[in-house]
């Protein structure tokens, strides 16, 4: 027997919000345009190459790069090696040629040299870090909006291109103060910070680094700022001011001077505490220069890709400690944390690559990284073909690279995203009524709310069919309780009856939309608790069912039929022209371990509960024209989302709705309060349980005792009777749920969306 809340009646497709015009719910920049990225063959050839742009990975965005780091000695080491002939190849990757004798072995020489020869022809991407704009967001993302300026790391993303896809962890987002061509770095200095942490120098202690280049020059800045006294080691007598700048006492150019000599002199006879070794190569010159600096129990920490060949005389005659730092930090090449968004609790690793971006980031605000006296050239990406051979071919100092995509920064004020609509046929205009009554009501998920809320109220109003819970044991308590005719855990068993019944859905958020489908299908009356649906392609998908249903469907926006609101309207009807209203929510905090915390389930509380409040709008000043959101940022680790959220919606007639949805308040203040003011006239509701208008210098109040759930399973089933025409026409319901996913679009992209059709 299936259970209810496993259906397979609809798969969630993801969604993104993008910079640009979206039309039926897709892009055209990604459905059709193609984007320009530097691709490395095997040969060693570099092409600036058009390809597919890419979309947002789950839970991650798509950034609009304005700046990238060509990370000298790493990427011309890569195309270099790309350049060497079979032979070289070999000698250069053993570990290459030990998979290509596995593969020889298991399937045959072939096999094995089509591998190699496919390899070969298939172009790879470069570069690592990057910083620009994010262009689209993943639709559950909430960490990042449309707007942002973003550092983005990552070899298997970060790409020399116009546009990358980067998972949340791989980003971080730009503080005020630092441009964008400075963030670009971010993912390079994180490599120098996570040395600087596997050194773990304490205030005062002498620390040589070999090595200056790029990664080099950047371990010696952050030694400096931690407080360790620092001597700079390198070939290049050139590198000796900058390294001076940079916060080292003392530079020593190796072959010119005794290295050995000048760390002694430097160490008071000592010998230096940490040594930092950033070379590159097949040489074991510097670990051997490395070992023989160092004081009795130093410790060396290998960050470059160099030969390591351990003497043991002198590494166990001084008891040497020697540690690897891995890349950006802790995370990197673990594709749980990288892809799978499986954040290490701060507790356990307190500094994880991500965590690293943000503290080369606060440094690039405070002005400790010296990035401009690192930066040697700055060249529009068009010619990075060109700054790759000059590279090569050795005809070039550079340290510190930057290409320049053209404009960036952020998006341009006040655009505005369009979500245009077509409003699909059938059940759009005039009444609609049943031209035979419905036999009985059907229920699907008959939890808490549904016991207390809906099912009382329309108890005695039609004869109830049978009840549909996730356990048998649930199921039967609530066909005992409210007199159903059978109880079941199966919907697809009341579905595939062809019964004129009607159906009440009242499951958690996630199943509403493939329920709704499933129930149109049928041809059945369908009741479905808000919110409609999670996503405007589930919209969509309902739009398609409705125009080839002879059912309908109603949405629980109950507040639209409480008492209060039906006198407000009636207070409202004399007072002509456009309205100011004012909707205050005081929804309280959410507990982290509440279903709503799970946005896959609820949607997050925005598409969740706002819906009401901007249902209401909707049903009390009409059809909605604009809307801008903004919200407070979920504290960190709290909730995925933001549940405090500030909107403005603007209105065809010129009416203006202002909601304020607020997790954070104190719960005696009043959860809902609302206040209207039109031609002369102030009206406010409280909880919906009174009504005060002040006009005419007179002031009238009056209580209440419902929020309209009574009201609407009343009309509802009067509608089912035959009694009385629709309650709530699908296109209100759906009009409401579309300003609900522009309010997500609006804060994603911080800018306002504007809704057509």
């Amino acid at each position: 027997m299936a259970a209810v809340f496993s259906t397979s009646a609809s798969t969630r497709e993801r969604h993104f919000v993008f910079e640009t015009r979206r039309h039926n719910g897709q892009n055209p920049l990604f459905s059709e345009s193609r984007v320009k990225q530097i691709a490395q063959y095997q040969d060693g050839r570099l092409e600036l190459q058009d390809v597919p742009a890419p979309v947002p990975p789950p839970g991650g965005i798509l950034a609009r790069v304005t700046h990238s780091v060509i990370s000298v000695g790493t990427e011309k080491m890569k195309v270099e090696q790309a350049r060497m002939n079979l032979l070289q190849k070999a000698r250069a990757r053993p570990d290459q040629v030990r998979k290509v004798l596995d593969t020889a072995r298991n399937l045959g020489w072939r096999s094995a040299w089509e591998k190699v020869r496919n390899r070969l022809e298939t172009p790879t991407p470069l570069g690592y870090s990057a910083a620009g704009v994010v262009a689209a967001v993943d639709a559950g993302h909430s960490r990042f909006r449309v707007g942002d300026r973003v550092a983005c790391g990552g070899a298997e993303c970060a790409f020399h291109a116009e546009y990358i896809a980067v998972p949340d962890l791989l980003t971080a987002r730009v503080p005020e103060g630092v441009a964008n061509w400075q963030a670009a770095y971010t993912t390079v200095a994180a490599i120098a910070l996570q040395a600087v942490r596997q050194a773990d120098p304490g205030l005062g202690d002498r620390v040589a680094v070999l090595g200056q280049g790029l990664i080099g020059l950047l371990v010696t800045n952050l030694l400096a700022v931690h407080g360790a006294r620092v001597m700079a080691v390198d070939l290049l007598e050139g590198r000796r001011a900058l390294c001076l700048t940079l916060g080292a006492e003392r530079m020593v150019v190796a072959g010119a001077q005794n290295l050995t000599d000048e760390a002694r002199e430097w160490s008071a006879g000592l010998g230096v505490d940490i040594a930092v070794i950033c070379t590159a190569g097949d040489s074991n010159l510097p670990v051997e220069q490395a070992a023989e600096i160092l004081r009795d129990r130093g410790r060396m920490v290998v960050v470059g890709n160099t030969r390591a060949d351990l003497a043991w005389k002198v590494f166990y005659g001084k008891e040497l400690e020697v540690r690897y730092s891995r890349s950006y930090g802790p995370g990197r090449y673990d594709p749980a944390y990288e892809w799978g968004g499986a954040d290490y609790p701060p507790g356990y690793v307190r500094w994880t690559e991500q965590r690293n971006f943000d503290a080369c980031l606060r440094l690039m605000a405070t002005g400790q990284l010296k990035l401009a006296e690192i930066t040697t050239r700055r060249a529009p990406f068009a010619s990075a073909p060109a700054v790759y051979q000059q590279l090569l071919a050795g005809d070039s100092a550079d340290i510190g690279v930057v290409l320049e995509y053209g404009e960036g920064g952020d998006l341009p004020a006040g655009q505005a995203t369009v979500l245009a609509d077509a409003v699909p046929g059938d059940q759009r205009a005039g009444a609609i009524r049943l031209a035979k009554p419905a036999s009985h009501v059907d229920v699907i998920g008959a939890g808490n709310f549904a016991r207390t809320m809906l099912l009382p109220h329309l108890r005695g109003r039609l004869p109830f069919g049978a009840v549909v819970n996730q356990t048998a044991l649930s199921a039967n308590h609530v066909k005992s309780k409210f007199g159903f005719a059978s109880a079941g855990t199966d919907y697809q068993q009341i579905l595939a009856e062809k019964a004129e019944g009607a159906v009440l859905i009242a499951t958690r958020h996630h199943l509403h939309a493939p329920l709704v489908r499933a129930a149109l299908s049928a041809h059945r009356q369908v009741f479905v608790e808000k919110p409609l649906c999670l996503s405007r392609s589930e919209l969509e998908e309902i739009d398609a069912s409705v125009a080839s249903s002879k059912g309908t469907v109603q949405v629980g926006f109950n507040r639209r039929f409480a008492p209060a609101t039906a006198a407000l309207k009636a207070a409202l009807a004399a007072c002509p022209g456009p309205k100011t209203c004012v909707f205050k929510v005081n929804a309280g905090r959410l507990d982290p371990d509440h279903w709503y915390a799970n946005v896959a389930e609820s949607g997050g509380r925005v598409v969740g509960e706002v819906c009401h409040f901007l249902d209401f709008f909707c049903h009390l000043l009409g059809r909605p024209r604009r809307i801008f959101a903004q919200s407070l940022r979920p504290a960190e680790g709290r909730l995925p989302f933001p549940d405090s959220v500030a909107a403005q919606v603007e209105f065809a007639d010129g009416s203006c709705g202002q909601l304020v949805y607020s997790g954070e308040g104190d719960p005696r203040y009043p959860k809902e309060s609302l206040t209207v003011f039109a031609s002369g006239l102030v009206a406010e509701i409280v909880n919906f349980q009174s009504l005060t208008v002040w006009q005419g210098r007179r002031e009238k109040k009056w209580t209440y005792a419902s929020k309209g759930h009574a009201e609407q399973m009343a009309a509802w089933a009067a509608f089912l009777r035959a009694e009385s025409p629709h309650p709530l026409p699908y296109t209100e319901a759906r009009q409401s749920m579309r300003l609900t996913f522009a309010l997500v679009a609006s804060l994603q992209q911080s800018s306002p969306v504007e809704l057509t059709g």
